[in-house]
């Protein structure tokens, strides 16, 4: 490629000015963005609006960094061609803001075209409004063009999303960059939910407690972060954050979404998840992909469109939900694993977390790749997002959790065995209340290798013993710990320490 004219130029700067484009419209309310919308919308039974896009899942597998990536002149020519047609559409800018803590808060500016104004609706609900500063990271969505594609540039800060119109699109590039930038910065980006505690101990005196719950979309993150745990007077449980935060050197865990959640809606149940349904029947929500009738009811499940149905929903409408999004101290990580081999929550050693990092062990769901969901598969840090060698971050875990003293735990929010045994929302949040309480009793269990409750208050322990549940166990956990040992040894950078604790 040339290195003179536009090509030379930082690709942020090849973007069109906002603030002196005649084509751009900059930072429009969230009314004026809704009516640009309009002729998109159905309006539901609660006074929200409702969205129906082509694309209903990530393009995974169509997603390329130029860190892990070799681009070719293809590559370069996706995002020039972007970048122009930018310049001659009209556009839709909005700046808003990830993130409050010191060390960890971007400047995210998103350019979509004025027709795709649903999509700049919806992202523009899950961040704050910018307080003028300059920004730090650029996506640029066209989703009409002829190809589909995501090119990431993490060094300039600058994603080019073409040819999807889905709005997790445009979530994740700016949440692939938050914890990429916060990696550079001596912590880690985590893909996970964040919450504090504050719990009577077994001295019945006042303890609180920093979680954060790393799981892949669909396996109960969302869920347990936002659960109120059923507390008694003068204890509490509130949700930091939901998704995407970053664990820094000092212990404290920096938020990244300060005004919404962006919750998948199948199978939404006004029991089980009552602050959720909530929040996703409230007027402010905007669904995405979720069956809705012509006269604006509404069915959560339905999968009409997609099992992958979406709400984007206000903080301020989840009773659970703090002012806050940072956590000042992180005290236990869980490990969300649907792996029917796994007990309940079983408690890890240092070297067996950075295993369990590693390993991310859960199902694939209609977030990921709606053709395999259900199939079971690993992700690194159930992390689809890292940028940069998997073996360090998992390096990088161990070492951040050696130093700051973390409990860290693999939590089973599945089945046992072939659906012998359901681990149901009310037994898993017993499990993270009495960790919080520090009133489990665990025991090195020979059998499955692991340090496992040998009670529990308010929940029989003995009924969720896995062994008890899987024919031929032992041959079962035997190729299980095979396969992971297997696994482990493609990442050339991970240290010997780790893969020698698989469990």
């Amino acid at each position: 490629m040339s290195e003179t004219g536009a090509e030379s130029r930082p690709l942020a700067r090849q973007l069109p000015d906002p603030a002196a484009a005649s084509n751009v419209r900059y930072n429009p309310s969230l009314s004026e963005l809704r009516d640009l919308a309009a002729a998109d919308e159905t309006t539901t039974e609660f006074g929200s609006p409702s969205y129906v896009s082509e694309y209903r899942s990530r393009s995974a597998d169509r997603t390329k960094n130029a860190v892990d990536h070799e681009f070719t002149d293809r590559d370069h020519d996706l995002v020039d061609d972007a970048i122009e047609a930018a310049g001659d559409r009209d556009m839709v800018c909005v700046d808003r803001l990830m993130g409050r803590h010191p060390d960890a808060t971007f400047c995210c500016r998103l350019y979509v075209p004025v027709e795709y104004a649903r999509i700049a609706l919806a992202w523009a609900n899950l961040f704050e409004p910018t307080d003028g500063r300059e920004p730090d990271l650029y996506t640029l969505q066209l989703p009409d063009a002829d190809e589909t594609a995501i090119r990431v540039f993490p060094e300039e800060g600058v994603t080019a999303v073409v040819g999807s119109d889905y709005t997790g699109e445009a979530k994740k590039s700016f949440l692939r960059l938050f914890m990429y930038r916060i990696k550079q910065r001596g912590g880690l980006g985590l893909h996970a939910g964040s919450k504090r505690v504050r719990v009577r101990d077994g001295d019945g005196d006042l303890r609180i407690v920093g979680q954060v719950f790393m799981g892949l979309s669909a396996t109960g993150k969302s869920t347990l972060t936002s659960h109120g745990c059923w507390l008694e007077e003068s204890e509490d449980a509130v949700m930091l954050q939901d998704d995407v935060c970053g664990l820094l050197p000092d212990g404290s865990v920096a938020g990244s979404e300060g005004e919404g959640l962006f919750i998948k809606t199948i199978g939404l149940d006004a029991e089980e998840q009552p602050e959720l349904y909530a929040a996703a029947t409230d007027e402010s929500a905007i669904l995405e992909n979720v069956a809705v009738d012509a006269d604006g009811t509404v069915d959560f499940d339905d999968d009409r469109y997609t099992a992958n149905s979406r709400a984007i929903v206000q903080r301020e409408e989840l009773a659970s939900a703090d002012e806050e999004v940072d956590l000042d101290r992180v005290d236990q990580v869980f490990f969300i694993t649907r792996n029917p081999l796994m007990p309940p929550v079983a408690k890890l050693t240092d070297e067996q977390a950075a295993v369990a990092f590693m390993l991310g062990e859960s199902i694939e769901t209609s977030a990921g790749d709606p053709s395999r969901a259900g199939e079971s598969i690993r992700v690194v840090g159930t992390n689809p997002f890292i940028v940069g060698s998997e073996g360090e971050e998992g390096n990088i875990f161990q070492d951040l959790i050696e130093t700051l003293d973390v409990d860290c735990y693999v939590i089973n929010t599945g089945y046992l065995g072939e659906e012998s045994k359901d681990v149901g929302v009310e037994e898993s949040v017993t499990i993270l209340t009495e960790a919080a309480r520090g009133t489990i009793e665990w025991t090195d269990d020979e059998r499955t290798g692991l340090t496992i409750p040998e009670t529990v208050p308010g929940l029989d322990i003995d009924e969720y013993y896995v062994p008890d549940h899987v024919d031929d166990y032992d041959e079962a956990v035997a190729d299980l710990r095979a396969e992971r040992r297997a696994y482990l040894e493609a990442f050339d950078d991970l240290r010997e320490e780790i893969r020698d604790a698989v469990y």
